[in-house]
């Protein structure tokens, strides 16, 4: 039987990517009680980076793709954290995006919509909704445009 959330993501054509494995010393998520936390994922599409600097060599649109990119590898880590059923998920608590940026780009938050505009569509409002972040930084690893880490609640 697929799960209303499954059902959700075949309604929007999305087909979530295999969960990343770690780049580094680290785990991709963690389960404490009722929440996952899960690593920052970058921007990555199949087997490609998406890389580039907000307001130098990048545009905000694809500074928001880069973000979704990044939200959609999140739902494969918390999906492999759940189990597999995603219909465990309760609540987006929180994301957190960095964003690969020029010293003058001010704009982090319209970039960041596109991982919780992901998080509201994939979920609905009620449980899509969420504490967030918009963070600038000079560099991200490998070059990335984007990264994003999540907090979810499950049951």
């Amino acid at each position: 039987m697929t799960g209303r959330i499954e059902a959700r993501l075949a309604e929007l054509g999305i087909e979530l990517p295999a969960a990343p494995a770690p780049a580094a010393n680290y785990v991709p998520w963690v389960r404490s009680g009722d929440l996952v936390f899960v690593s920052g994922q970058i921007a990555k599409e199949g087997d490609r980076l998406i890389l580039g600097k907000l307001g130098a060599n990048m545009e905000i649109d694809a500074g928001m793709r880069a973000a979704r990119a990044c939200a959609l590898n999140l739902l494969a880590q918390l999906k492999t954290a759940c189990g597999g059923d995603l219909d465990r998920v309760t609540r987006v608590v929180k994301l957190t995006g960095y964003v690969n940026a020029a010293p003058d780009f001010e704009n982090h938050p319209i970039v960041m919509n596109g991982a919780s505009d992901l998080m509201a569509e994939v979920f609905g409002p009620e449980i899509g909704a969420h504490a967030r972040a918009a963070v600038g930084v000079p560099s991200l690893p490998l070059g990335v445009a984007v990264e994003v880490e999540g907090v979810f609640e499950i049951r």
